[in-house]
C-alpha cells in the first residue's frame, strides 16, 4: 500500500484477517498521507451509528442511556466501539462478547496476548463497568441494544435471550447471508425494532450505504485522512437523510437507491475534513454536494450506455 500511495488519492483496504487488520489500519492512516480507510471497519461502523441515532429516537430513548451489547468482536464491532466512545457513548455502557464470552478484566486468554489482541484488550480494560461474565445471554440481559457481527445464523440469537433485554428493545442482526435471528422472530420475542445487513428485510444495515459518499467526499476536498469526526458527520446526515421522510421501526437508514444520500453524505465528510484542517480545498456543502451529483450522474449515464451498447453486460434479474 505504501509503494502505491503517489499514484491514489484514497485507498480501500480489503478482506485482511483480524487482528491484523487493526495494526494495518492504523499503521497506514499514521504514516500515509492520503486517506486510508477499511469499509468492513468504519464504512461498517458509520451506518450502524446512524441507524441507532435514528432506532435511539424511535423508542425516545437517547443515546447517552443505552446499554449496549456488542455480539461478535471482530473488524466491524471493534470499530464500532471505537466509534460509539466518539460519539459521546460511555465505554462502561457496553457489554462486548466473542466466541470465548463477554469481554472484561479477567480475560486471562486475552491478557497473555494483548500484544496480538490490542484492541480487544482495550475493550477488556473499558467496557462493562460492572465486570459481567458469560456469553450472549448474559451480555443481552437487560441491554437496550444488540448489535451482532459475528456468526451467520439463525439461532445464534434465541428468541429467549431477547426477551431478556430491556423494554422495546432495539437489534441489529448482520451477519450476512442469514443473520444471528431472523427479523421474524426477533419482533415475535419483543424487539421493537430489527436491522439487517440483507437488502430483502427492511432496515438494511451495510456499509455501502456510506461508503461511496465518504470517499467521493474526501477525494473531492484532497483530505488527509478519514478522522471518526469526519465518520461522525458522515453517520449524522445518513440519519438526517432517513428521518426527513419520516422514521418508524422499518425505516431507521436511508435505502441504497434513494439518490440524494451520496452526494449529502460526501458533502458532510468534506465539510467536517476541512473543519478539522485536514482538507487541501475549500468547498461549501452546497458546492460539494453539487460536485458529488454531478460525478455521480455522469457515471450512472455512462453505465447505462454501455450496457445499452451491450459493451457491458446489465446486471442479473432478481
Amino acid at each position: 500500500v505504501k509503494a502505491i500511495e503517489p499514484s491514489f488519492g484514497a485507498i480501500n483496504l480489503e478482506d485482511i484477517s483480524q487482528p491484523k487488520c487493526f495494526e494495518v489500519l492504523d499503521r497506514l492512516r499514521r504514516d500515509l498521507s492520503i486517506p486510508v480507510w477499511h469499509d468492513d471497519q468504519q464504512g461498517t461502523a458509520t451506518v450502524v451509528l446512524a441507524g441507532l441515532l435514528n432506532a435511539a429516537q424511535v423508542v425516545s430513548k437517547s443515546m447517552t442511556s443505552l446499554r449496549i451489547a456488542l455480539i461478535g468482536i471482530g473488524a466491524a464491532n471493534v470499530a464500532t466501539y471505537r466509534l460509539l466512545k466518539a460519539s459521546g457513548v460511555a465505554p462502561g455502557a457496553i457489554i462486548a462478547c466473542d466466541s470465548q464470552g463477554i469481554l472484561n478484566r479477567t480475560r486471562q486468554d486475552l491478557e497473555r496476548r494483548r500484544d496480538e489482541f490490542r484492541d480487544k484488550w482495550v475493550i477488556c480494560e473499558e467496557s462493562n463497568s460492572e465486570q459481567i461474565c458469560g456469553g450472549i445471554e448474559e451480555a443481552l440481559r437487560g441491554a437496550d441494544v444488540c448489535v451482532a457481527f459475528s456468526a451467520s445464523g439463525p439461532n445464534v440469537i434465541r428468541p429467549e435471550w431477547i426477551r431478556g433485554m430491556a423494554g422495546d428493545p432495539i437489534v441489529f442482526a448482520c451477519a450476512n447471508p442469514v443473520p444471528e435471528i431472523w427479523p421474524w422472530e426477533a419482533k415475535e420475542a419483543g424487539a421493537r425494532i430489527v436491522a439487517t445487513g440483507r437488502s430483502d428485510f427492511p432496515n438494511q444495515v451495510n456499509n455501502s450505504l456510506g461508503f461511496p459518499g465518504i470517499f467521493r467526499g474526501v477525494l473531492d476536498v484532497r483530505a488527509r485522512t478519514i478522522s471518526d469526526a469526519m465518520a461522525l458527520a458522515a453517520a449524522q446526515e445518513l440519519a438526517k437523510c432517513a428521518a426527513e421522510s419520516g422514521l418508524s421501526d422499518e425505516r431507521i437508514v436511508p435505502r441504497m437507491d434513494e439518490p440524494e444520500v451520496a452526494p449529502r453524505v460526501a458533502a458532510a465528510t468534506g465539510v467536517a475534513a476541512q473543519r478539522q484542517n485536514l482538507a487541501a480545498l475549500e468547498r461549501s456543502f452546497e458546492q460539494l454536494q453539487m460536485s458529488a451529483t454531478t460525478r455521480i450522474d455522469a457515471a450512472q449515464a455512462a453505465t447505462a450506455l454501455l450496457m445499452r451498447e451491450q459493451l457491458i453486460a446489465p446486471p442479473p434479474a432478481a
